[in-house]
């Protein structure tokens, strides 16, 4: 069974999930899962884990995709349900910033800033998603939080599409920012463009296609060749060596003597990662094992 990550460039107008499956058809696993969903309009870095990968989904996500860089872009004028093109337009205005207004208001969406989610987006209320309520036109009260932007910038103008490029923590709704953005400029937008160029330790510049790699399959290419290492993405924790007893051991659920100190760390054998583990009081135990 094939185990590691496919970094892919979803495309526009895919869903998340789908695009995941679809890789996962490749590698003929029902073994998958994925790392920072995508709105199906953007495109972008979505990290697709393949077998034993999916057991570091978790780590990476609690430990090591702190920061998310984005591509968008917003048409100032008018503003849709959904906060992108996609949705149906509920207001408009004539009021169009300028350059220097917009990049005047920039800095107070950088630091930690307060944020209400989109209607239509993965949030959970009440047990449910809110774009599952917005679809059944249910009354929908998104609570605020607490998000982080580490740097936005506005890049260029481009006809009617204004292109910015923003460093974030998870859980930043790139659409909520240009909304309030335009809120705070007395105006209102929407987005046209999202493309996410990292999410963690995964990159654009690593990313492949789903059309490549469908192509690839279909004429009997090696998309295995493709697949990052099962241990990629989790450069922020911190490593750990065992010799060939205590791997044995560590393999079989045993707990061993180790470093002084607390915390989670991926364990290696030599070269061969064989899991995560944590450390308390000096002892080491298995928390996931490969």
């Amino acid at each position: 069974m094939a185990n590691g990550w496919i970094i892919l460039d979803k495309p526009s107008g895919v869903f998340s999930k789908s695009a995941a499956m679809r890789v996962a058809k490749i590698f003929n696993t029902q073994k998958n899962g994925h790392i920072g969903t995508l709105d199906p309009m953007a495109s972008g870095v979505l990290p697709v884990a393949i077998g034993n990968a999916t057991k570091m989904v978790p780590f990476i996500e609690e430990f090591c995709a702190r920061t998310k860089e984005y591509l968008f872009s917003v048409q100032f004028g008018f503003e849709t349900d959904t906060l992108d093109i996609t949705g149906t337009e509920v207001a408009r205005t004539d009021i169009i910033p300028t350059k220097s207004a917009v990049r005047g208001v920039i800095p107070r969406f950088i630091g930690k800033i307060n944020q209400i989610p989109p209607r239509y987006s993965a949030v959970h209320i009440n047990g449910r998603r809110a774009y599952e309520l917005a679809r059944a036109g249910e009354h929908i009260d998104i609570p605020v939080r607490s998000v982080e932007v580490y740097s936005l910038e506005l890049i260029k103008i481009d006809g009617d599409s204004w292109h910015f490029r923003m460093r974030c923590a998870p859980g930043t709704y790139v659409r909520s920012i240009a909304r309030d953005i335009a809120h705070e400029l007395g105006t209102v937008a929407t987005i046209d463009m999202i493309r996410r160029v990292q999410s963690g330790g995964f990159t654009i510049k690593n990313a492949q296609t789903l059309d490549f790699l469908e192509n690839l399959f279909n004429n009997g290419g090696d998309v295995g060749g493709y697949l990052a290492p099962v241990d990629f993405g989790l450069g922020d924790i911190p490593v750990l060596n065992l010799d060939d007893g205590a791997t044995k051991l560590y393999r079989n659920g045993g707990f061993i003597k180790t470093v002084e100190g607390k915390g989670v760390y991926r364990v290696y054998s030599g070269k061969e990662f064989v899991g995560i583990g944590t450390v308390d009081g000096g002892v080491l135990k298995p928390k996931r094992t490969i």
